[in-house]
């Protein structure tokens, strides 16, 4: 590799991966993203990232030039579809990266009761999507040579990602199911926390991305509703709301999760500590 400067490539470039690319090009980085999408690859070169087509030629060229990864892709039906398309080429290249990080989910640590888990805690997914998930942080983690590091994913929420547009819609639902607890975070303090882990790498790392404040859903959606003036929309049982298959596996898992160490590691002051913080900013970027 002849690259000195540093350049992210993003298996999967997505909500999270956008945020970090914004933090990282006004410091000079060069980065890359795939897409399967023209108009996408439009947008995406217009903020000055460059698109690289999904092949297996494609990731190939791009990864030569890599160095640093980022992998937000999630697992399909099939399993991992970065390795599955590109594995050969990404094992070529670890040796010679200096950051890999790979976004997972919480989700792999399964139900709790309501209880805490942190990093050290046992993966024991409930859900297929969960499993799906261990597997590929284990495939990632078994590449010889690559610098890895995990980031389990809570809930993500953001400018266009919130219960805004819904409440002013009146479609927005106050689901109750009694102890129910969601951990969230807010797409800027993912950015950060990547952007320490690039700045303070320690290979074989895991974190979990959360905030300080896991919360029962009817209150977060309550909350909105008061920032909005608008009605607080009335209480639906969980077993009696109409829910798809994947929301409802969503409320398989009750748990609360620790953040401790992206703090003590990477000393990380979350921009959003609560969903009080985050839907307040967010408000101020929704559309009206």
């Amino acid at each position: 590799m002849t690259q000195t400067r540093p350049t992210l490539l993003a298996l999967g470039y997505g909500f999270s991966a956008r945020a970090l690319a914004a933090r990282l090009l006004p410091e000079g980085w060069r980065v890359l993203g795939t897409t399967r999408d023209d108009d996408k690859a439009k947008r995406m070169q217009a903020e000055g990232v460059e698109a690289v087509s999904w092949s297996a030629e494609g990731l190939a060229d791009a990864l030569s030039e890599t160095t640093h990864l980022l992998v937000s892709a999630g697992p399909d039906d099939d399993g991992d579809p970065s390795l599955r398309l590109a594995g050969d080429a990404i094992a070529d290249a670890a040796p010679a990266l200096h950051w890999a990080g790979y976004l997972s989910t919480t989700g792999v640590y399964g139900d709790h009761h309501g209880g805490w888990v942190d990093e050290t805690t046992p993966l024991l997914p409930t859900t297929e999507r969960g499993e799906k998930r261990v597997e590929a942080e284990a495939a990632w983690g078994a590449i010889p040579g690559l610098p890895l590091h995990v980031f389990r994913l809570a809930g993500i929420y953001g400018p266009g990602r919130g219960p805004f547009e819904k409440l002013r819609r009146g479609k927005a639902e106050r689901i109750v199911k009694p102890g129910q607890v969601f951990s969230r975070i807010h797409v800027d303090d993912i950015a950060q926390v990547l952007h320490a882990s690039i700045e303070r790498p320690n290979f074989g790392a895991v974190y979990n991305v959360c905030d300080d404040d896991p919360a029962p859903p009817q209150d977060v959606i309550a909350y909105a509703a008061e920032l909005l003036g608008v009605p607080v929309p009335p209480e639906v049982p969980f077993h009696k709301a109409d829910l798809s298959p994947m929301a409802r596996s969503f409320y398989s898992d009750n748990k609360r999760v620790s953040n401790d160490r992206i703090k003590t590691e990477l000393g990380i002051e979350l921009i959003h500590p609560n969903y009080r913080s985050g839907l307040a900013a967010l408000l101020d970027t929704e559309p009206a």
